[in-house]
């Protein structure tokens, strides 16, 4: 048998689940593999029935993440060429907010024949954002309350977390909502499968679902909110919390059918996608914000004082790393919005032409724009096709293109969307460094690091070097390190992450020629982004409502 220990991290992101096998003694990725969601997303109809769903619902199939724990585990241990019974542990990370319905021995209310086509009875998914009138009245109710908790997360509760998706739920199908026992998030969920056990991340219980300094909203406030939602924290979603690199239990025998590793083996307590990067990048000191871009992206970083950031998504006390106050923020669209782009909007002709110069569309788009000068396309976006998360946390909020001609090309917008999601970055990280939380170093993790020439464009927008995970799994890695810290390989998550992660430091620097045109294009966008964003023109919601009349 070998002397080698080996862990894995499962990383359940929004379009599908990746499996990395990781050498524990330094961090050696040895395979992956990725098993894409069956039914995806739903976001226009539900699949049991082909029933139309209305506006900003996102729902998925808990039957999916399963799947992930049946196939890419077992092929990426097969490819790594190792002997099953040499994993000590599996450790997992997930989409934040992103919560479901279950009975008490967690079965999906989904999965009962009763409820297969009530659309409330699915999981919900982080973008579903058709809980924003109850994000509204939760945010008004408190700060009438003077509610001490509010601050603690920029001043705002986001249409994404657990509460305002659990109001929704009441308000909307209270059948369901007096069903189900437990209102859950995915990431807990998956260990309850893995271990049979449910523990409650301290992660997501504390960015998600406002629990401060051990206490949750109270039941005066929920009464205040619905009476009928008196009874939600104590009822549908207090449990036992687990902390970050703990042991929630061991793998059961249906569990190891399943990934093909041995039964008995620990199971990590649950995080983050996002927060269980920062030791995969050795960023677990003050002052090194990760920022994990993909569909959406996540800011993370540590700080050793308690600051409020206005509009963070929260700060909590060993939110990322023990004895420091974890810091998020965040933006709801960026390559979803790439993507919406070349999907919705790029015409044939240059799906031709990429696919003559060997290149996606996206690269081909990107390579193309950049080529001109910056600032050529005289054009100015807005970065809110999904809403705004940081720092406005608004998502009756949505897109805008300002400068389009006759003559504009795809390569101008598309290069214009991309600047759009740099100046929201930038816009992040000023705010954190007004606030006395001094963003230090950027680092980069997820998919879009792979772009050359969009890494580029951040550095020189940022006015500052952008460093990236050396590792193509940036969660799955942060989550097989604090899987290697639940089975006592290491004493500690920074302990395992110096000796398990890796990060290229300064491998982007900002252009002078270039920052200072896109100095100039940030204030363009920061006029628009006030204007549009902070009560200048109220126009964006207006056109919300008028389409979901028109739609009821």
């Amino acid at each position: 048998m070998s002397t080698e220990a080996y862990v894995v991290g499962v990383d359940f992101g929004s379009l599908s689940g990746r499996a990395v096998v990781v050498r524990a003694s330094d961090g050696a990725e040895l395979a992956d593999a990725v098993y894409e969601y069956p039914h995806g997303v739903m976001d226009e109809v539900l699949a049991s029935s082909g029933a139309t769903l209305p506006p900003d619902w996102a729902l998925q199939d808990a039957n999916d993440y399963v799947d992930v724990l049946k196939h890419a585990v077992p092929e990426a241990v097969a490819l790594a060429g190792i002997n099953p019974g040499d994993v000590v542990a599996i450790g997992t990370d997930f989409t934040a907010c992103t919560v479901l319905p279950v009975l008490s021995d967690g079965t999906p209310l989904s999965n009962l024949p009763e409820y297969v086509n009530r659309p409330h009875a699915y999981v919900k998914l982080w973008k579903h954002h058709a809980a924003q009138p109850q994000a509204d009245r939760i945010n008004d109710t408190a700060r009438e309350r003077g509610e001490s908790w509010l601050p603690r997360y920029g001043g705002f509760i986001s249409s994404e977390w657990e509460f305002a998706k659990g109001l929704q739920l009441l308000e909307e199908d209270p059948e369901i909502y007096r069903r189900m026992d437990h209102w859950v998030e995915a990431a807990d969920w998956i260990i309850w499968q893995l271990c049979g056990v449910y523990v409650r991340n301290a992660c997501t219980a504390g960015y998600k679902g406002i629990l401060q300094d051990g206490e949750y909203p109270s039941t005066d406030f929920l009464t205040a909110l619905n009476p009928g939602f008196a009874g939600f924290v104590s009822d549908k979603l207090e449990h036992p919390i687990g902390q970050l690199g703990d042991a929630a239990g061991t793998l059961t025998a249906e569990a190891a059918a399943w990934t093909g590793l041995s039964e008995g083996i620990t199971v990590a307590v649950g995080n983050v996608d996002a927060h269980v990067t920062a030791p995969a990048a050795k960023a677990t000191t003050p002052g090194m914000m990760v920022a994990i871009m993909g569909t959406s992206t996540c800011h993370v970083m540590n700080g050793s004082e308690l600051r409020e950031v206005p509009g963070m998504c929260g700060v909590v006390d060993g939110g990322i790393t023990p004895g420091l106050y974890g810091y998020e923020a965040g933006q709801s669209g960026v390559g979803d919005i790439f993507g919406w782009f070349v999907d919705e909007l790029g015409s044939a002709a240059v799906s031709e032409d990429a696919a003559a110069a060997g290149k996606s569309v996206h690269q081909y788009l990107m390579d193309l724009s950049d080529t001109k000068p910056i600032g050529s396309h005289g054009l100015i976006a807005l970065d809110w096709e999904s809403g705004n998360r940081s720092v406005l946390v608004d998502h009756e909020l949505s897109g805008v293109v300002v400068g389009l001609t006759l003559t504009t090309p795809p390569e101008d917008i598309y290069r214009a969307l991309v600047e759009s999601t740099a100046f929201g970055a930038r816009t992040i990280v000023e705010t954190f460094n007004a606030s006395g939380v001094p963003v230090t170093e950027f680092i980069v993790a997820g998919g879009l690091l792979k772009n050359k020439p969009l890494m580029q464009v951040y550095s020189d927008v940022l006015g500052m070097p952008i460093s990236i995970i050396d590792s193509d799994q940036g969660p799955a890695l942060g989550s097989a390190i604090h899987a290697a810290v639940a089975a006592g390989v290491y004493p500690t998550v920074q302990a395992a992450g110096e000796a398990m992660g890796k990060i290229r430091h300064a491998v982007y620097t900002p252009r002078p020629e270039a920052q200072a045109m896109y100095d100039r294009l940030f204030a363009e966008y920061s006029l628009l982004h006030d204007y549009f964003g902070r009560g200048g023109n109220d126009v964006m919601h207006r056109l919300k409502a008028i389409r979901r009349e028109v739609l009821a």
